[in-house]
């Protein structure tokens, strides 16, 4: 019987999703829910599992189309066993299996060369061959690490690198271009900046904040932290703490803007920006204000791992009121973060400098951290801004503050 693979239907908001590289070729057979190939929307990065198993006959759309929902990508005939599969292609030479060990031969065959997906992605990511790139996982699979050992190579041999992607445009001489499309994610990022930057009247105040208190807090009970929740205790749980204070007292900078209507929320879920291989992503810390430190730090933690391997899901960067972008791990001294519609402000956090000081009249080094409040002048007065961002310095300065909630 010959059933369809078709695009699945997509998250709310998504209308079509671009493919990537196929994990099998016309003729190969695929057992049951098994990923045929991975879909990019603008948000994630979609697996397609088949649906029964059987040989995989025809291929209707190639790598790089961009489909809807409903699509017919590719045709599986699920009378075929496995052994009426063809491991190789037609323009590959037959190879003979010894008599002597004939099932262990062809699936070490089958699997040379095999990608995991998240060595496909990275290997997309990279401009590296994934069919040059030998293989340390069982059978003879490519892992994500052998896909990252190519790409070094690739980097330190000029000559190797130029070969294993597209080939650059010349323009004059010896100088080079090379064009590459915007991935669907960094293509999202970009029209929801402009879109931002044009529907939005972004005024950005500036303070600074002692991180000492903070510091100090860490360095004594962070050993103790770890072995407790088995997390280590960083400083972006002390930011979120600190916003969710200081949206409590001035809930405007936790509204938004719907028309000529201003949607006060009455809960808190923080964005917190990272940065992965596709590009930046801001999953969601939902009902923040009813998170302990360590489970903020747990969350945190989580989306970094989930963001790095591709595994974030729709519903981890739908929604949030509130944003924290961290430059500072980047070495960014001071900065003007753009807003992340729908929501009207935006957090960010610089490098930690020791800069001198006065306190008390004597001048003295202290870890300083630039902070910078982005937010929408259209809901947002000067006033509630800087006092917002005054709460937030006043928190971090004293974090007693945040137990006592004043």
């Amino acid at each position: 019987m010959i059933i369809d693979v078709t695009v699945p239907m997509l998250p709310e908001s998504v209308t079509e999703a671009t493919l990537m590289t196929w994990h099998k070729k016309v003729g190969d057979f695929v057992a049951r829910d098994e990923n045929l190939i991975d879909l990019e929307t603008d948000k994630v990065v979609l697996e397609l599992p088949a649906q029964q198993a059987g040989k995989l006959v025809e291929i209707v759309e190639a790598d790089g189309a961009i489909v809807t929902a409903g699509q017919l990508l590719a045709k599986i005939d699920t009378s075929a066993k496995a052994a009426d599969a063809a491991p190789a292609t037609t323009t590959a030479p037959a190879v003979e299996v010894p008599a002597a060990a004939p099932a262990a031969a062809q699936a070490s065959q089958a699997a040379a060369g095999v990608a995991m997906p998240a060595a496909a992605k990275l290997a997309t990511e990279k401009g590296v061959d994934v069919a040059a790139v030998p293989g340390s996982g069982r059978d003879g699979r490519v892992l994500k690490e052998d896909v990252e050992k190519a790409a070094a190579a690739l980097a330190s041999a000029p000559t190797l690198q130029a070969s294993a992607k597209p080939a650059p445009q010349a323009v004059a001489g010896d100088r080079a271009e090379q064009r590459v499309p915007m991935s669907r994610l960094r293509a999202r990022v970009a029209e929801r900046l402009l879109q931002s930057q044009s529907e939005n009247a972004i005024l950005t105040t500036f303070n600074e904040v002692n991180m000492k208190p903070v510091m100090d807090l860490r360095n004594k009970y962070k050993e103790q932290f770890q072995k407790e929740y088995g997390v280590k205790l960083g400083f972006m749980s002390f930011f979120v703490k600190a916003a969710v204070a200081a949206l409590k007292k001035y809930p405007v900078v936790n509204a938004s803007v719907d028309g000529n209507d201003i949607v006060y929320h009455g809960y808190f879920d923080i964005g917190i920006a990272i940065g992965s291989p596709r590009g930046l992503v801001v999953p969601i810390l939902r009902n923040a204000d009813q998170m302990s430190i360590a489970e903020i730090e747990q969350a945190i933690a989580d989306y970094a791992a989930k963001a790095k391997d591709g595994k974030l899901a729709l519903e981890d960067l739908t929604g949030g009121t509130f944003s924290i972008t961290n430059g500072g791990t980047f070495g960014s001294m001071m900065s003007t973060p753009i807003i992340n519609p729908p929501q009207s402000a935006i957090l960010g956090m610089h490098a930690t400098k020791e800069r001198a000081v006065v306190e008390n009249g004597q001048i003295v080094a202290r870890p300083m951290m630039y902070l910078a409040l982005s937010y929408d002048h259209r809901l947002i007065d000067g006033r509630e801004a800087v006092l917002a961002l005054v709460a937030i310095k006043d928190a971090l300065e004293d974090p007693a503050r945040l137990i006592l909630n004043i």
